[in-house]
């Protein structure tokens, strides 16, 4: 059961960031380029970014926005979404023992295998977080939330559609921490009929919202 007190959204005045697309697995032709650092990264650049991260993924044949990328990014500890550090790649490829793509993509089915432990399920989900908010804010703005929240829960969360569409209506601007966690352990142990749902348990004013929301709409 969750463990913090009921509060509140921060402010919603945060900066939006930039909407996730959400996509299925996909595959492609294996290409004959060798992932180093030197394909991605030039003398003086540290850090490669949004176009740097499309070429690579189009030398593995996986879409920027499919969730092995972002499996990917938590096994290499990157801290932005949308870019990777030198340190970061270096020290991620290192760990996969990943020198070519051939070996990258015969780890894709590793890294999405990664998703179904429930523990290191939780871990990715709670890491998305911080992965893609905006690091001068708290909370991740709503729309990247949604984006993200489909991204992971979209194909096992039953009633995820049915919570997307209370996020769409609702007053929320911005998602925090608290709320982000408990959405996860809201959609592993309340029901679809919300039956077992306590009102008087410790989850945050914005899932006692949904459930009201929803029930109410059971009842017309």
């Amino acid at each position: 059961m969750p463990v913090k007190k009921k509060r509140k959204s921060s402010g919603s005045d945060e900066s939006a960031l930039k909407k996730c697309k959400i996509t299925s697995f996909c595959r492609t032709q294996i290409p004959s380029r060798l992932i180093n650092p030197e394909d991605h990264f030039s003398n003086t650049d540290e850090v490669v970014g949004p176009e740097g991260m499309e070429k690579f993924c189009e030398d593995i044949g996986v879409e920027p926005e499919n969730i092995i990328m972002l499996v990917l990014a938590w096994k290499l500890e990157a801290q932005n979404m949308g870019f990777f550090t030198k340190e970061e790649w270096i020290k991620g490829m290192t760990s996969l023992q990943c020198d070519q793509p051939e070996r990258l993509q015969g780890k894709l089915d590793y890294l999405r295998s990664q998703l179904n432990d429930p523990v290191t399920f939780k871990n990715i989900y709670r890491y998305a977080f911080d992965f893609a908010r905006d690091k001068n804010q708290r909370s991740l703005d709503m729309d990247t939330a949604k984006s993200m929240l489909a991204l992971i829960l979209g194909r096992t969360w039953p009633l995820f559609p049915v919570f997307h569409q209370f996020l769409e209506q609702s007053k929320y601007k911005v998602m925090n921490k608290d709320q982000w966690y408990n959405v996860l352990e809201f959609s592993r142990t309340v029901n679809t009929d919300l039956r077992n749902y306590d009102e008087d348990g410790a989850w945050p004013v914005l899932l006692d919202e949904f459930v009201e929301w929803q029930k109410a709409r059971l009842v017309v």
